[in-house]
C-alpha cells in the first residue's frame, strides 16, 4: 500500500501519521515519489482491499494505492529514486562505477598487504578477500578465519581501502562486521533466511550475491529479508548461474544488470571472476558488464595468481587489472558513468 501524503503535512505530523501506522503492527517506509511527495509505504498487513478506505481516511492522507509486487523494499514501487549507498567517504551507485578487487582468499598478512598496494595503484578502492571459505571440497584450505580478518582490514587502511568479505554464520556477524565494511553473502547462502535476517539488524552494507540457480524474483525476495530486517544498504551481486554449459565455471547473466536495475532500486555488481572462471575471459566479461550499465566490478587479483591458495584458474595479475582499468574509461563514458 502506497499513502501519498498532503504536502502541508507538518514533519510532526508525518511523523504521528507512522507511530500510528506502527503500534497497528505495520511495517512502514517513508521515501519521495517522482513528484517530490511524501509517500509512506506500508508493507505488511496490506493484502486485503478493504484496507483501502480505511487508510484513505487517516488524517494527512490524500491518495491510497495498492501494489502486488513481492519484493516491496527492492522494488521501485518504493524507491523511484537509484539507491546511492554511502560508506565511510565512499559511494557505491552514483556515477563512478567501482571496483573491488583482492585475493578469493586471504592467505598471509605479507599477501594481502602486497596485493592491496598493488590493486589500488591500478584504481580499486575496495579490497576484497575471504577469511571464511566455503569450499565445495572439506579438505581445500578453508581461509584463516578471524586473524584474516584482522589483515584484511590493516590492508585496506593502510591503502586507504574499503574492505568486503564473506560471513557465513549468524554466529560471526559481529565479528565480521567489527573488522570489515562490506559484508558479503555468497551464492551459497542467498537463501539462508536465518542470516539475512541477523544482516538486517547491522549498519555494514552488504554484498549479497546471486544464488546458482536463482531467478530474478528469488533474488531480489533474499534482499528483501535485509531490506524487511532493518538494513537499506544492500547491493546485488551477478555471479554468474549454473546452466547446461560445463565449458566456463557458470554462465555470466549480463542481461541481470538492465533488468536488475529495472525491477529494483539496488546498486548492481557483476563478478566476472566467478562468473567464468577462466582468467583470459575476465576482461571481455567487465567491458560487456560496464558497457550493460553495473555499479561496480568484482574482480579477483593475485600478485602471483598461479600461486593463488584458491580460485587461481580466474584470478588475475594487478598488471592485467591495470589494463582492464584503462580499456574500461571509455566504455564507461559511453554510458555516461566514470572510472574515477
Amino acid at each position: 500500500m502506497i499513502l501519498t501524503l498532503d504536502n502541508h503535512l507538518s514533519l510532526a505530523d508525518v511523523k504521528k501519521l507512522i507511530d500510528r501506522l506502527e503500534w497497528m503492527g505495520l511495517r512502514v517506509v517513508r521515501d519521495t515519489d517522482s513528484q517530490g511527495n511524501v509517500i509512506l509505504v506500508v508493507v505488511q498487513g496490506t493484502d486485503k482491499q478493504t484496507r483501502l478506505e480505511a487508510f484513505s481516511q487517516l488524517p494527512g492522507v490524500v491518495e491510497v494505492k495498492h501494489f502486488d509486487t513481492p519484493y516491496k523494499l527492492a522494488g521501485t514501487h518504493v524507491h523511484q529514486h537509484k539507491t546511492v549507498i554511502q560508506c565511510k567517504d565512499h559511494k557505491i551507485g552514483g556515477k563512478k562505477i567501482v571496483v573491488m578487487s583482492g585475493s578469493c582468499s586471504v592467505e598471509s598478512e605479507r599477501q594481502i598487504m602486497e596485493t592491496a598496494k598493488q590493486v589500488s595503484a591500478k584504481g580499486a578502492t575496495i579490497l576484497r578477500g575471504g577469511a571464511f571459505k566455503p569450499r565445495t571440497s572439506p579438505y581445500d584450505f578453508q581461509g584463516l578465519g578471524e586473524i584474516g580478518l584482522k589483515y584484511l582490514q590493516k590492508a585496506a587502511e593502510a591503502n586507504h581501502m574499503l574492505s568486503v568479505s564473506e560471513v557465513m554464520d549468524p554466529a560471526d556477524i559481529d565479528m565480521v562486521a567489527e573488522h570489515i565494511d562490506i559484508l558479503q553473502i555468497g551464492a551459497r547462502n542467498m537463501q539462508n533466511y536465518s542470516l539475512l535476517k541477523q544482516l538486517g539488524k547491522v549498519k555494514n552494507p552488504v554484498l549479497l550475491k546471486r544464488g546458482l540457480a536463482a531467478t530474478y524474483k528469488e533474488f531480489l525476495l533474499a534482499a528483501e529479508y535485509i531490506l524487511n530486517a532493518g538494513n537499506p544498504n544492500v547491493m546485488l551481486c551477478e555471479r554468474g548461474i549454473r546452466t547446461f554449459e560445463t565449458y566456463t565455471r557458470n554462465t555470466l547473466d549480463i542481461a541481470a544488470v538492465p533488468i536488475l536495475q529495472e525491477l529494483s532500486h539496488l546498486p548492481v555488481i557483476v563478478d566476472p571472476s566467478h562468473g567464468v572462471g577462466i582468467r583470459r575471459m575476465v576482461a571481455p566479461m567487465c567491458y560487456a558488464a560496464v558497457a550493460a550499465g553495473a555499479d561496480g566490478l568484482l574482480i579477483e587479483a593475485h600478485p602471483d595468481p598461479d600461486n593463488a591458495m584458491s580460485d587461481a584458474q580466474q584470478t588475475v595479475s594487478p598488471e592485467t587489472l591495470g589494463e582492464i582499468m584503462q580499456h574500461l574509461a571509455p566504455i564507461a563514458q559511453a554510458v555516461g558513468r566514470s572510472m574515477v
